[in-house]
């Protein structure tokens, strides 16, 4: 019988491309004839990984270290103690990272989704499936330890440098995470809603450093994570507290991990006409149909809250959480590219700037008498920030009369399918508000009709529910269903468009 080692080096190498990832580190180790052939090698190593992962079709990758950073991410989140893998955060968020930025764009869609299958998102998603690794990695922000500190009655400290990086990774993941414990028993004490709130309501959070948006209060144009966390997590409680996450347009993108968080994730079904030589040259993807939410605090609560006559916070003194009940909003976006310039000196220098134009309808008939036919303008750009993230602006216009603005971020990059997280507020700073957060995402690259049509969402329902995805990945979380402070039906309100029919049955 002939050895392994026996036979060419190249044979070698192709039997060694179908052995799992761990195995290439004990391989080596055998004898000095497979350490030869594995050290250093490569082709081996990338003919392991795409057989594995996804194929990122980049040839400037170090296939070896980005191998054995996967290999290495799946040991640590194996382990069982918290406490012997929280320490990891930095390493776990580049590998998380890398991994999202390599992940496919050119693979078949998911089933009632706008972006791709991938096998990176499908690793990630297993991995933080596991509630130890949520509570490791994804809860470890300064809003997390506080609403675990207080809910134990002790006091908490100043704000920490992996603070951002597990905002951000929560971020990235896109299910908001509404229990301080994960891995334990969920209870009314524990929820972050009312701890987001007092983030995302929070007037001194709007200053002119930070954009009125979800920016560090420096002027450096850099991502606040922790800022976006909060958003999230605002507006998932109330889409979840509403009913609508029941439904694929907004569960598919608030319900499972890793859905669309990585640049060029977005992937609709093909359109028939031609595209105008604007949207040929737009980096971003901007022109079609996006769905947007808002949410808001009643005026009397909003004011009260930041301007009591009560005690005066220091300035890095978080205010007190807030629970008194918030309005959410539904609006339909059509927007399209109106022109694109080179980016300015504050801008980031890789992509151009892109403006843009449209309408927005508000579908929640409750709110607008008039929300069947008044067509409210809109217009905006979009630009990357000098640290490379993608950032909107949005302005709401009324009767020709620019009323609100909106400054946003896109996770995870351009053309991502996860869409916008930001704030809204007066397009004059007006320092007493109101102001508050906002999402929005791209549910269809139509812009022709000007009326909210179902066919403007057939990307996510016209497949039917994929109950794999469902099964597998989707975090609604049971106890929210049975919650006291649910408001089934509420979703009927909607009548804009026929959401009822929109079911998983």
């Amino acid at each position: 019988m002939v050895l392994l080692t026996e036979l060419p080096p190249e044979i070698v190498e192709h039997v060694l491309g179908y052995v799992d990832p761990p195995d290439l580190a004990w391989i080596p180790r055998i004898c000095k004839s497979l350490y030869h052939i594995v050290n250093g090698n490569a082709s081996l190593f990338k003919s392991v990984f795409i057989k594995h992962f996804d194929n990122p079709n980049k040839s400037d990758l170090n296939w070896e270290q980005l191998l054995k950073d996967v290999v290495r991410l799946q040991v640590i989140c194996r382990r069982d103690d918290i406490y012997q893998k929280k320490h990891e955060l930095p390493f776990v968020y580049e590998t998380v990272k890398t991994l999202l930025i390599n992940s496919a764009t050119d693979t078949e869609r998911v089933r009632s989704t706008t972006h791709p299958i991938s096998r990176n998102a499908k690793l990630l998603s297993s991995i933080f499936k596991e509630e130890t690794n949520q509570s490791a990695f994804l809860c470890r922000s300064y809003l997390y330890e506080r609403a675990r500190r207080e809910s134990a009655s002790e006091s908490y400290s100043a704000p920490q440098p992996d603070y951002q990086k597990s905002a951000h990774l929560h971020c990235l993941y896109g299910v908001p995470i509404l229990y301080a414990h994960p891995e334990s028993h969920r209870t009314r004490g524990s929820r972050m809603s009312s701890y987001a709130c007092s983030k995302v309501y929070d007037l001194r959070q709007y200053t002119e450093n930070t954009k009125w948006g979800p920016f560090m209060d420096d002027s450096t144009d850099r991502v606040d994570w922790e800022k976006v966390e909060a958003i999230m997590i605002v507006i998932g409680a109330n889409l979840r507290k509403l009913g609508l996450t029941k439904f694929p347009v907004c569960k598919n993108f608030w319900e499972l991990p890793f859905a669309g968080t990585w640049p060029g994730s977005y992937k609709a079904l093909p359109v028939i006409h031609e595209p105008e030589p604007l949207d040929s040259q737009d980096p971003y993807g901007i022109t079609g149909t996006w769905l947007r939410v808002v949410c808001f605090l009643d005026y009397t609560d909003f004011f009260a809250y930041n301007f009591s006559a009560e005690e005066q916070l220091g300035a890095d003194v978080p205010r007190p959480a807030i629970d008194v009940g918030e309005a959410t909003r539904l609006i339909l976006m059509k927007i399209r590219v109106t022109r694109i310039e080179p980016p300015g000196p504050d801008d980031g220098q890789a992509l151009p700037v892109v403006h843009f134009e449209g309408i927005s309808r508000s579908l929640d008939d409750s709110y607008d008498e008039n929300a069947n036919s008044d067509l409210r303008g809109m217009r905006g750009s979009v630009r990357l920030t000098r640290e490379g993230e993608v950032r909107w602006t949005t302005f709401s216009v009324f009767s020709g009369v620019e009323r609100w603005r909106s400054e946003s971020v896109q996770i995870g990059g351009e053309k991502s399918a996860k869409g916008v997280l930001g704030n809204w507020f007066d397009k004059d700073f007006d320092p007493r508000g109101p102001a508050g957060p906002t999402a929005f995402w791209k549910v269809s690259d139509k812009v022709m009709e000007s009326r909210a049509l179902l066919q403007d969402f057939l990307p996510m329902i016209r497949d039917g529910p994929d109950e794999t995805d469902d099964d597998e990945n989707s975090q609604t979380d049971d106890d929210d269903d049975e919650d006291e402070d649910d408001e089934p039906g509420l979703e009927l309100e909607i009548t804009g468009i026929p959401w009822v029919t929109w079911t998983d049955n």
